[in-house]
């Protein structure tokens, strides 16, 4: 343990030197130069301690332990080393760190795997410089091309295209091809949440990560005098979403546990405070593990805006411009895991991820599981993100114990 603690805090403080804000927190923006200086970082030191370390043509960085028997079967573990602005030091970096500990660990104590150890640092999952999300994963399984962000800006008007030549990368006109080398693919990862440690516990087992369904909504009404416009004349849009909002928030409340609904930005048009607003801009994100209780939910939800509308004589749009459905963890490798916590006495639960990770990217094509540790207030994107080191070693003893059992072993004895 006290090995764990040291190294740990070592590499935190190590790492987190690349893209440290002033203010406490982290900013390190897809190819920036403080995610330049720590990948180049990172390669270094897999290098030093004996691995073979190469970068993709994106970015992604790859850490490799070669296999003895199996060298052409990897089992992959890690996350993504970029950060939202200002955000923690935990968030995508923690599994990196875990990973490399991880393995360097198994390595130090076992030798050579069977099948090949790699630590990933990939590219991008946040969106936090350009619109677009999961970069990195996406490139690692064919899923991304250079017509996807050729046209993208962040918010200083920087060409997507010429911030990757920059940094030393580029992107081929067709996607990357996908890799088939990857036999299981580990994430570890801060909880982003309270269950664990409201509930006591070290390790989140993830049986699925949860579907997103997201909307821009507008609402056209009239804008009029405050004065003048009697309440039975009024086409008052923020009414309308008043109205919208309450009803959608109760259905969402009787629905229950594990159904989330959040109308996050809302923007009244003219917001001023002597004309009845004319146009109100919302969203809406509504989360659930399961598909069909996500469409049905959301479905009512659009037809009740339309009812709303309809009777106060507004107009409604609605833009759906994220569907993305819930996606489930490999069985065996959750069943496996949930076994090693049990035998190795971790205090473990199972339980879904309210939010998105890489995790959803590889699991459609590569056997995959998740690992939550807590997270202290539930606190992420934010300065104060933290998790007790005593729960960060506890994560990376059970990922060593999934690593040794999928990389060490002819067939996995998960007890």
């Amino acid at each position: 343990m006290k090995r764990f603690e040291q190294e740990i805090t070592a590499s935190s403080q190590w790492l987190s030197a690349f893209g440290a804000d002033p203010s406490g927190g982290m900013t390190r923006l897809l190819y920036s130069p403080e995610w330049v200086a720590a990948q180049k970082a990172l390669k270094t030191a897999f290098e030093t301690a004996g691995l073979t370390a190469h970068f993709d043509g994106i970015g992604n960085l790859s850490g490799q332990l070669k296999g003895s028997k199996y060298p052409d079967e990897i089992i992959m573990s890690g996350s993504h080393i970029d950060t939202v602005v200002n955000g923690g030091n935990l968030d995508g970096q923690w599994g990196i760190e875990a990973a490399f500990i991880a393995i360097n660990y198994l390595h130090a104590t076992y030798g050579k795997p069977l099948r090949t150890l790699e630590v990933i640092s990939l590219a991008e999952e946040e969106g936090s410089r350009f619109p677009y999300v999961f970069w990195g994963s996406k490139n690692v399984l064919g899923q991304a091309k250079k017509t996807d962000v050729a046209t993208l800006s962040d918010a200083n008007g920087i060409n997507f295209i010429d911030a990757m030549h920059d940094a030393g990368f580029t992107v081929t006109d067709e996607c990357q091809p996908p890799r088939r080398d990857i036999a299981a693919f580990v994430e570890l990862h801060i909880e982003q949440g309270k269950v664990l440690e409201t509930e006591g516990q070290t390790i989140g087992v993830v049986t699925s990560i949860v579907g997103q369904r997201r909307y821009d909504v507008t609402l056209i009404g009239e804008a009029n005098h405050a004065g003048t416009t009697p309440m039975s004349y009024r086409k008052d849009t923020v009414e309308a979403f008043s109205r919208i909002c309450c009803e959608s928030l109760a259905k969402a409340r009787a629905e229950g546990d594990p159904l989330v609904l959040t109308f996050g930005k809302v923007t009244p048009r003219p917001n001023t405070v002597n004309v009845v607003p004319g146009m109100t801009q919302f969203t809406i994100d509504c989360r659930h593990t399961d598909s069909q209780v996500l469409q049905r939910f959301t479905h009512q939800l659009e037809a009740d805006i339309y009812r709303i509308c309809d009777e106060m004589s507004i107009k409604a749009e609605i833009d759906l411009w994220m569907d993305e459905a819930p996606i489930p963890m490999d069985p065996t490798l959750v069943n496996g895991v949930t076994q090693l916590c049990k035998t190795h006495q971790f205090n473990a639960r199972l339980m879904h991820s309210g939010a998105g990770h890489d995790s959803q990217i590889f699991a459609p094509q590569v056997p995959t599981v998740m690992l939550f540790v807590p997270s202290i207030d539930g606190i992420s994107h934010n300065p104060a993100e933290r998790t007790a080191t005593s729960d960060l070693c506890e994560g990376v003893k059970i990922l060593a114990h999934t690593l040794y059992q999928l990389a060490y072993l002819e067939q996995p004895d998960w007890h």
